[in-house]
C-alpha cells in the first residue's frame, strides 16, 4: 500500500452490537471482535483491501474518522501544526510495530494517522 493512502476508517456507534449488525447487513461486511482489542470489532470489506472499525460514541468521537497511511506521524504532525493545524490525539501504540495519532485541520477535521504494519 502506498503512504497517503487511506488504511483505516472507524465509525462510532451507540450499540457495537446493532451497529455491526446494520453494517454487515448493509455492505456484507465481516465484522469480528479482535484479540486484545475490547469493545472495538473490526470490519472488513468483501475486497479484502478495505477495512475498520466500529467504535463506541463519545463526545470527541461522534463522525466516522479515515486513517491515512503515513511514513512517519512525527513528521506530519510536524507539517500539520506548521500549517495551521492542531493534534487531536498524540502519537500512540496500537502493537509493537504501529502507531496512530489524529490531527485537526485548521477546518476542525479530524484526520486519523496510521504508520506501521498491521502484521505481527
Amino acid at each position: 500500500m502506498a503512504h497517503g493512502d487511506i488504511t483505516h476508517i472507524d465509525i462510532p456507534v451507540s450499540d457495537l452490537a446493532k451497529g455491526a449488525e446494520f453494517y454487515s447487513g448493509l455492505f456484507g461486511w465481516q465484522i469480528a471482535e479482535v484479540e486484545g482489542f475490547a469493545d472495538y470489532p473490526m470490519w472488513a470489506a468483501p475486497n479484502g483491501i478495505s477495512g475498520g472499525g466500529l467504535a463506541p460514541r463519545s463526545d470527541g468521537f461522534t463522525e466516522p474518522r479515515s486513517y491515512v497511511e503515513v511514513d512517519s506521524i512525527d513528521d506530519v504532525i510536524a507539517k500539520a501544526e506548521a500549517s495551521g493545524g492542531s493534534v487531536a490525539m498524540p502519537k500512540e501504540n496500537i502493537t509493537a510495530k504501529s502507531w496512530w495519532a489524529v490531527i485537526v485541520d485548521p477546518d476542525g477535521n479530524h484526520i486519523g494517522l496510521f504508520e506501521g504494519t498491521t502484521s505481527e
